[in-house]
């Protein structure tokens, strides 16, 4: 689709795809898109991702799997009769330039949802605006648990949160033989909190003992000092919870101070970015043999996922990891809601929302509890030849993990 959008409404013909999409960008001031006023005859959503700052990447990733999914909506007709116009606004990976969107998308655009944001530092910050002026929020992405603490109404959640990533990596490690000592490396964010003490409490009743539990500041140009506390910890797992910048900078600067647990496991994010095992965007060979929580794959089972990745591949020459899946997935989610409601008021998509069953999605099937929380299972994955490989559970694996992971000196590539 490219990125040189200007300001105003635009029309753009995903060409490899054949699909029609309508997206709209707000104006969030600096420089950054802006919208020309509402077509009345779309639907207008609101989507908050970064399109700007450290986490870009994931915002392109959200924007991507977003145009698949509004390409294939309007070309059957859209909702209610209507096209599907996406109003973006972008946060630039901040909190308060999230709120600000929310304010602007409802107040002035008159969006009706909102999808997003992308980071949990970003969602926990919309939730009370939302909330405050009633208009559901569909996330996509945001992990940590205590996003849904508010226990709002307006409020649902498609993926699985820090909890789970923490229950499934415990899982798989237990049939594994490895030694149970293990250190927590953390950014130290909502995000990354919510990752380290969600493992913190649930590693001890799995029979695991934690010997350090270190957290940094985001997007620090050096971590060897904390590496090399965490390597004077003499763990034999190491679990980080960090966005693509800093997982990438951590594995090499891991190599470079000879720390060398028998496995490196993460709270998927960086660590799953499909840039991560990429040699000019992430980690490159310093990514071999991590592995990652994952909530989507091109492999996976579900009905819809290879589909999904060909068109991704049309659209821009790579891959997509979960990010661009959540993103297309709750798109088609709200698309769903909104033709379910009786009328077109955010009450109304509220409460189809809460009643939503799609038993047969990509992303699997999908509903909401009374929380609002979407029960997703959730995939282990391992670096293997520059690729993502499901590794847990046994009836999603492609293959068998590589364990021990070898030291950095038995690796081709470094």
């Amino acid at each position: 689709m490219g990125r040189s959008f200007g300001r105003g409404s635009a029309v753009y013909l995903l060409a490899g795809l054949g699909l029609a999409a309508t997206l709209t960008f707000a104006a969030c001031g600096g420089g950054q898109r802006g919208a020309a006023a509402g077509d009345a005859a779309t639907f207008k959503i609101g989507v908050i991702t970064s399109l700007t700052g450290p986490a870009a990447a994931f915002g392109q990733a959200h924007e991507n799997g977003y145009a698949i999914a509004l390409g294939e909506i309007n070309a059957r007709g859209g909702v209610k009769g209507k096209p599907i116009e996406l109003v973006y606004y972008d946060d630039q990976s901040r909190p308060d330039q999230a709120v600000q969107g929310v304010n602007k998308l409802i107040d002035r655009d008159g969006v009706p949802i909102v999808l997003g944001a992308y980071s949990s530092e970003n969602t926990r910050a919309i939730v009370p605006a939302v909330t405050q002026k009633q208009v559901p929020l569909l996330m996509p992405t945001a992990t940590a648990d205590n996003v849904m603490d508010s226990n709002s109404p307006w409020v649902f959640r498609l993926c699985a949160g820090s909890s789970a990533y923490a229950s499934a990596t415990l899982d798989f490690l237990k049939t594994t033989s490895l030694p149970r000592r293990m250190a927590i490396v953390y950014e130290n964010t909502n995000f990354g909190q919510s990752q380290a003490d969600a493992m913190a409490q649930a590693a001890g009743p799995a029979g695991f003992e934690i010997v350090a539990n270190e957290a940094y500041q985001a997007s620090a140009p050096d971590y060897k000092a904390l590496l090399q506390r965490v390597k004077a910890a003499s763990p034999d797992i190491v679990y980080f919870a960090s966005y693509l910048l800093d997982a990438s900078t951590l594995m090499r600067q891991s190599a470079q101070v000879g720390l060398e647990p028998q496995a490196f496991a993460s709270a998927g994010t960086g660590f799953a970015a499909a840039e991560f095992p990429t040699a000019d965007k992430g980690a490159g060979a310093y990514a071999e043999y991590t592995f990652s929580v994952s909530q989507w794959l091109p492999t996976a089972r579900w009905r819809g996922s290879a589909e999904f990745d060909a068109a991704f591949f049309k659209l821009t020459g790579t891959h997509p990891a979960y990010h661009a899946m959540q993103a297309y997935a709750a798109l088609l989610t709200a698309a769903a809601a909104i033709d379910k409601a009786p009328d077109a008021t955010p009450a109304a998509i509220r409460d189809a929302m809460k009643t939503i069953d799609l038993p047969d999605t990509p992303f699997g099937p999908i509903s909401f509890d009374a929380r609002g929380q979407n029960r997703h299972p959730v995939l282990i994955t391992q670096v293997l030849g520059g690729q993502y490989k499901i590794v847990h559970p046994p009836d999603a694996a492609e293959t068998q993990a590589v364990l021990p992971t070898p030291p950095w000196s038995a690796r081709k590539g470094l």
